[in-house]
C-alpha cells in the first residue's frame, strides 16, 4: 500500500471510527422532549403534535433533565425510595385472560405521600419508548398505585411519575 492509499485508508478508518462512537453515544443519551403545555415527555424527537394535550411540535423544547434517575440504583436515598417507581409484571392476568399481561406500578419502595402540598400529580406510560396512557391522580385520597392490563407479550415497559415537588422520576421493566 502506497503512502497516499495508506493515509487515505487510515483517515477513512478514523471517519468510520468517530461516526460509530458518535452512534453510540447518542444512542446511550437520547434526548428528551417535554411539552411545555402539560408536561408529557417524548423520547428522541419532538412529534408533530402532542398525543396528551395536542399542542404543536413547536411546544416542545428538548430537556436532558427532564427525568430524575437515582444516583446509586442499588442504593437509593429516603427521597428515591419515594420516588422511583416500581414495577411489577404478572403474565398473568385475573380480569382479561388469555393475551393479557398485568403491570401493576408503585410510585417508590416507600409509598409516596399524597397530601395537599405533596403528592403524585400523573404517571405516564410508555412500551417500547412509545407513549400508550397518562393517569391523572388528586391528593388525599388515592394511593399513587396502578394495576394495568397490556394487550402485548413483551417489550419493555416505563413508567414515568410526576411530583408536584420533585419532578419526574422514571422506572422500567420487561414485559
Amino acid at each position: 500500500m502506497s503512502g497516499v492509499n495508506a493515509q487515505a485508508f487510515h483517515y477513512n478508518l478514523c471517519r468510520i471510527s468517530c461516526s460509530i462512537s458518535y452512534m453510540l453515544i447518542r444512542e446511550e443519551k437520547m434526548d428528551n422532549f417535554v411539552c411545555g403545555k402539560c408536561g408529557y415527555v417524548v423520547f428522541g424527537s419532538a412529534p408533530d403534535n402532542c398525543p396528551v394535550c395536542n399542542a404543536p411540535k413547536n411546544f416542545f423544547q428538548p430537556d436532558s433533565n427532564a427525568i430524575k434517575k437515582p444516583a446509586d440504583p442499588k442504593n437509593l436515598n429516603e427521597l428515591e425510595k419515594k420516588h422511583t417507581p416500581v414495577i411489577k409484571i404478572s403474565k398473568q392476568c385475573g380480569l382479561a385472560g388469555a393475551g393479557c399481561t398485568d403491570a401493576h406500578i408503585k410510585i417508590g419502595e416507600i409509598l409516596h405521600p399524597m397530601e395537599e402540598k405533596h403528592f403524585i400529580t400523573s404517571i405516564d406510560i410508555y412500551i417500547d419508548n412509545v407513549f400508550i396512557s397518562r393517569y391523572h391522580l388528586t391528593a388525599e385520597r388515592l394511593n399513587p398505585i396502578l394495576g394495568i392490563h397490556l394487550k402485548v407479550s413483551g417489550g419493555k415497559l416505563k413508567a414515568l411519575e410526576s411530583c408536584n415537588l420533585h419532578g419526574r422520576w422514571m422506572a422500567e421493566a420487561d414485559i
